[in-house]
């Protein structure tokens, strides 16, 4: 079974193509809606996608900051960015939906990460 992006988009950012940021230091929060290839069903992967100065920021103002769920760039090109969100995403192979959403949450927040 391999994963399927359905969706992509921001809650800061009406169009992540268009995007420019303000200063060089950026944090931009993305969801991926993300399904079983061929399959109905979607669920939501949350990440921070930031620039290098941000989190030089962060740990300014504390000494540990943990990056989990965090994609470091230099600067904002978002299709350069979306290549590698899709090449990651690809790259999940899994005997069922469970398994591959387990690889998804190892790079973007799943939805149902530690419900027991």
């Amino acid at each position: 079974m391999r994963a399927e992006i359905r969706s992509i988009f921001s809650s800061d950012v009406q169009s992540l193509e268009d995007f420019r940021p303000p200063e060089d230091a950026f944090a931009i929060p993305i969801r991926l809606q993300i399904g079983p290839a061929g399959q109905d069903g979607e669920e939501s992967f949350d990440f921070t996608v930031c620039s290098a100065a941000w989190l030089n920021k962060q740990v300014e103002q504390m000494p540990v900051f943990d990056a989990r769920h965090h994609l470091v760039v230099r600067d904002f090109h978002w299709a350069v960015i979306r290549r590698y969100i899709e090449g990651r995403v690809s790259r999940c192979v899994g005997k069922d939906w469970e398994e591959l959403a387990q690889q998804l949450s190892r790079f973007a927040y799943w939805e149902f990460e530690d419900y027991s």
